[in-house]
């Protein structure tokens, strides 16, 4: 058993209904529901506007460093006038 068992969320909502009534908690619930909507579409739209503004950068091209430095190494070492 850990320190809320199903006895003390029992005895929380019988307290929470007596005090605040079942239909404001009704209401709470609501409002509480539809902030939590409205902070998910805050969200995505800030993600829509994040990906909207900046365009994510092209890809770098797979093997160009690597074929530069094949290219200096395959170049013959220039020998003195000759």
């Amino acid at each position: 058993m850990g320190i809320f068992d199903w006895k003390h969320w029992l005895v929380l909502l019988v307290v929470a209904i007596v005090v605040f009534g079942s239909k404001r908690l009704k209401s709470l619930g609501e409002d509480l529901g539809e902030s939590i909507r409205g902070f998910r579409r805050s969200l995505r739209d800030a993600d829509e506007e994040v990906a909207a503004v900046a365009p994510p950068p092209p890809p770098p091209a797979i093997g160009s460093e690597v074929g530069e430095r094949q290219e200096r190494r395959e170049r013959p070492a220039s020998v003195g006038p000759g």
